[in-house]
């Protein structure tokens, strides 16, 4: 399994930025003052520049949201319990979440992906994708959430699934998660990979209070400091320590994407989360994603400028399941559609500036 995590980073191509100025001289000559679709031009631009010259893409698009269930939430960084996700993931492949809704409005394809909930086999859904790893991580602020083998069977169930998305004709992928306490792990991976203090970024989650959101930074503190030595064993070990199977899952997901040419709309705090991890083992990802939308979580802008990033929606979004990625796939099409199908000023006989 690491053979072909190893070979499958070392096949990301990078941006080809020899073609940058080309690019932009096609957004001036259409139809429009220059830079007056803003975003939608820089994001059409990032589309072609990986596309390597190609006509950018983003439709058909597809979300996977990913199930995994948290030890640590034996700790009570958690409002609610753990049978919420196994209630939530049938929710979703039936229907009635918001990520189900969204995703329908938007001419998205859905996948929900059990890669590590609590609990047995679901009954049959055509959306839904068996694939679990383990019922739930080991609780992290007393050890290693997973072994480093887990954790690379949750990597490969994302490059599977980018394989798969390939397969389907799909041109873009959103990402999504759904797990109880997943907020809890995620800081902590901030915080590992990005060397920010949990002080600074543990936020409320699902709904904690002033009280509840201390004694979440501790247990998170007491995580990091259990984990410590997985840092110098590399980015794999520190994602097993502090990750969950949802979490690892997505981090594969991205890295299959983006070795398939495939551009992935990052959702919010959970999937951020996944899209570091990715990115500390394979830095050339970041050439393929977009951060959806900004987290209301409260550290989550502290995030973005640690990752000097910029999301592309601010709606106070804080649901996940994928639901920005959704909305964001949305403008990612609508970005390829205006670099495919407005007319040029050469071509349209129209005055230019």
């Amino acid at each position: 399994m690491r053979s072909r995590l190893d070979e499958t980073i070392r096949s990301v191509l990078p941006a080809d930025l020899t073609l940058k100025e080309q690019g932009q001289a096609h957004l001036d000559d259409l139809t429009k003052p220059k830079g007056s679709l803003g975003r939608l031009e820089e994001i059409a631009l990032k589309l072609w520049l990986v596309g390597q010259g190609k006509a950018p893409e983003a439709f058909p698009a597809r979300v996977y949201t990913v199930a995994g269930d948290h030890g640590v939430v034996e700790e009570g960084v958690s409002l609610y319990p753990q049978e919420v996700t196994r209630q939530m993931v049938m929710n979703i492949a039936g229907g009635g979440a918001g990520i189900s809704v969204l995703s329908r409005v938007n001419g998205v394809e859905l996948k929900v992906v059990d890669a590590g909930s609590v609990g047995g086999t679901y009954p049959e859904q055509a959306n839904l994708i068996q694939r679990k790893i383990a019922q739930g991580t080991a609780n992290m602020a007393k050890g290693p959430a997973m072994t480093e083998e887990q954790c690379l069977q949750a990597l490969c169930l994302g490059l599977d699934l980018a394989e798969e998305s390939e397969r389907d004709g799909i041109r873009a992928v959103g990402t999504g998660d759904m797990g109880i306490g997943n907020t809890t792990p995620s800081t902590a991976l901030f915080c590992a990979f990005l060397g920010l203090a949990p002080e600074e970024i543990t936020g409320p989650g699902a709904g904690l209070d002033a009280w509840g959101v201390t004694h979440k930074t501790k247990v998170i503190a007491r995580a990091l400091e259990v984990n410590k030595a997985a840092k110098a064993k590399g980015p794999l070990a520190v994602l097993a320590a502090l990750g969950g199977y949802e979490i690892a899952t997505l981090a594969g997901l991205i890295i299959g994407c983006a070795s398939r040419g495939i551009p992935v709309a990052v959702d919010g705090f959970i999937s951020s989360a996944a899209y570091v991890s990715a990115l500390n083992l394979c830095p050339t990802v970041q050439h393929y994603c977009f951060l959806s939308h900004a987290s209301a979580e409260p550290g989550f802008m502290r995030i973005c400028k640690a990752l000097h990033a910029r999301p592309l929606l601010d709606l106070d979004f804080r649901l996940g399941e994928g639901t920005g990625a959704a909305v964001a796939l949305h403008l990612m099409r609508c970005a390829c559609a205006m670099w495919n199908e407005m007319a040029t000023f050469s071509s349209a006989g129209v005055s230019n500036a």
